[in-house]
Order: C-alpha cells, then sequence, then structure tokens
C-alpha cells in the first residue's frame, strides 16, 4: 500500500515539474533550482517530525510557534542577552525538546486531546516570543557567518550550481528517522498505536511512553527547523517568523502517505510530499497566469485531496477484503 502512495505522489511531483518547466524558463535556473532544494530541505526536516505524531494517529499545530519560539530565542539570547553561541544553542534545543515532553504528558496523562494541546501551544509560544522579544526583530546581523553557513553554505557542483548545507542535514535526519521507524522494535510500536490503541496496550506496548516520544521528535525537529529558518533568512519577525508552517509540514506528511488516522506513513513519502508543495508554490511564484495570491488555496486544496484519497483507499481495500473473504467462505 506504502509503495503505491509513493509512486502516486512520485508521479505527481514528476509531471508538476515537467509542467513549470515548460510554463516558465526560470524554473530550471540554477538559482531558482538552489532555493527549491534550500527550502524543501528545512521543511522537510519540520515535516518528518510531524509524521511521527500523525503516525500514531495525533496531531502537532504548534510547529510553526515552536520555529518561532526557537528561531527568535536563539538571537536574543546571543545578541541582546550576550549569552555565548555555545550555551545557546543548547539552552533553545533544549527548550524544544521540553515542549515535547509537555505536550506528551498532557496529551497521554491528563488525556486532553492533541488539538486542544497543540492548538494551545501554538498561541502561547508565539505570545511568549513576542513577549520577551518586545515584537523586535531578530537576527544575527553581519555576524556568526561560520555559524550560519550550516543554512547558507553549499557544495559546489558545477561554476553556478551547489548543494546547500541543508539537504545534507536532511539526508542525515531522514536516513535516521527511516531507520528508527522502519528498522527498530519502537517504530513498530509507533505503527501499532496508530492503527488501535488500544490493541497496542494490551499486547504489552508502553503506549504513554511512545506516545510522547512521538511527540518529542516532533519539537525538537521542529527545533532544528527554527534554528535552520533563522539562520538562512538572518532576520526574525516574532509576529510571522513561522507562520502556516505546520500547515506546510501537515500538508506534506498527508501527501506523503501518513494517514491522519494513524498507522501508516513512510520518510521517503513525507520527502517526497515536501518537495511536491515546494514545487507547488514555486509554480505559483514563476507561471504568470497563474495568481500568486492563491497559495493557501492551493494548501487547503492539497490536504482535502490527500485526506480524500485516503477515505476512499480504505473503502476499497476493505471492500477487496471482504469481497475475498466472501469467495473464500
Amino acid at each position: 500500500m506504502q509503495t503505491k502512495k509513493i509512486f502516486g505522489i512520485l508521479s505527481l511531483l514528476v509531471a508538476v515539474v515537467l509542467f513549470t518547466a515548460s510554463q516558465s524558463g526560470s524554473f530550471l535556473d540554477p538559482f531558482n533550482l538552489e532555493n527549491l532544494i534550500r527550502r524543501t530541505s528545512l521543511f522537510g526536516i519540520i515535516s518528518i517530525g510531524v509524521a511521527f505524531v500523525i503516525i500514531t494517529g495525533g496531531i502537532d499545530l504548534s510547529i510553526g510557534s515552536v520555529i518561532c519560539l526557537v528561531g527568535c530565542g536563539l538571537p536574543w539570547l546571543v545578541m541582546v542577552q550576550k549569552w555565548p553561541l555555545a550555551a545557546a544553542v543548547p539552552a533553545v534545543f533544549s527548550v524544544a525538546v521540553l515542549i515535547g515532553v509537555a505536550h506528551g504528558f498532557l496529551i497521554t496523562r491528563l488525556k486532553i486531546q492533541p488539538f486542544v494541546v497543540t492548538l494551545c501551544g501554538l498561541l502561547l509560544y508565539r505570545g511568549l516570543a513576542r513577549g520577551f522579544t518586545q515584537d523586535q526583530t531578530m537576527g544575527f546581523q553581519s555576524e556568526y557567518k561560520g555559524f550560519r553557513a550550516l543554512a547558507t553554505a553549499e557544495i559546489p557542483i558545477t561554476d553556478q550550481f551547489g548543494i546547500p548545507m541543508p539537504f545534507v542535514l536532511l539526508v542525515v535526519l531522514a536516513v535516521l528517522a527511516a531507520v528508527f521507524l522502519n528498522r527498530t522494535i519502537y517504530g513498530r510500536y509507533l505503527l501499532a498505536i496508530g492503527r488501535n490503541e488500544e490493541a497496542a496496550r494490551f499486547s504489552g506496548i508502553n503506549t504513554r511512553a511512545m506516545i510522547l516520544v512521538a511527540y518529542v521528535i516532533s519539537a525538537t525537529m521542529a527545533g532544528i527547523g527554527g534554528i535552520l529558518f533563522m539562520m538562512d533568512s538572518n532576520f526574525a519577525q516574532p509576529s510571522e517568523f513561522g507562520n502556516f508552517y505546520e500547515l506546510y509540514a501537515i500538508a506534506a506528511a498527508v501527501l506523503g502517505g501518513c494517514s491522519l488516522r494513524g498507522g501508516e506513513g513512510s520518510i521517503l513519502g513525507v520527502l517526497i510530499g515536501t518537495a511536491l508543495m515546494q514545487v507547488l508554490q514555486n509554480m505559483i511564484n514563476l507561471v504568470d497566469w497563474i495568481p500568486t495570491n492563491i497559495e493557501f488555496a492551493v494548501i487547503g486544496a492539497v490536504i482535502l485531496c490527500g485526506v480524500v484519497a485516503d477515505e476512499v483507499v480504505k473503502r476499497m481495500a476493505a471492500l477487496r477484503r471482504a469481497a475475498q473473504a466472501r469467495t473464500g467462505a
């Protein structure tokens, strides 16, 4: 089933790439391709994180605000509070991890719905960022260029094209995530919880601990993304930084084969879904006859199509199993 989903979304990605290339000569420009790969890499990192939550049957709406909190908090600590960079990075990273722990605790111990917990987080973390920065734009100005190279540097391939460093980081994180999900018992636990949490608990799986792990992974990936987004742009306005990024991440995960019902998903599919979302956005900006103000309409349509397709596939599979059972009887 996952293989078919991946093949389908990959075919759609290829079709959109070919269409955009045929409609805009700027699409294959080396600068545009570099920027497209960099954006896909940054959004791919946060999409991998939310995929783990979706696989368990949960949702995380706080990703954009975690990105804002971490992305604004790092330069605030370094430039305003004069913390050394070596202390500020672990500090904001720890905040992201603790946010994941808090989400997992509230969801598993107090039995609060993930939608409510993470929606409150969406409001709370952005409010905190706007509070301690006094709504002032944060950035490193012209300092810490070596550190910022993690997001801005590239590996030269030709005179005009290079592989952005975030792509290298994405590959490393994606491999680790895929190994964890597909090659360890804990990944199987997450999938089992998504399919049937009660059955997983009765089979001896510590469902509370595993759900908490999923939310920690999501928040940690959002924290990494916040640092990288900050280093890439070198400025962050607390009222806008990371706005709606959770929608891009969720849409990419759903497109990539993660069922909102839980129990299904693959890291490769998420990466392809992320690439599709970014190519669609690039297409809207480059193709002259497509209005640039329909970006969010496209995101909404993509999520809706993903959910509808998932429901149709589920029902077709159920009908097929029922037909096979009648034939066998």
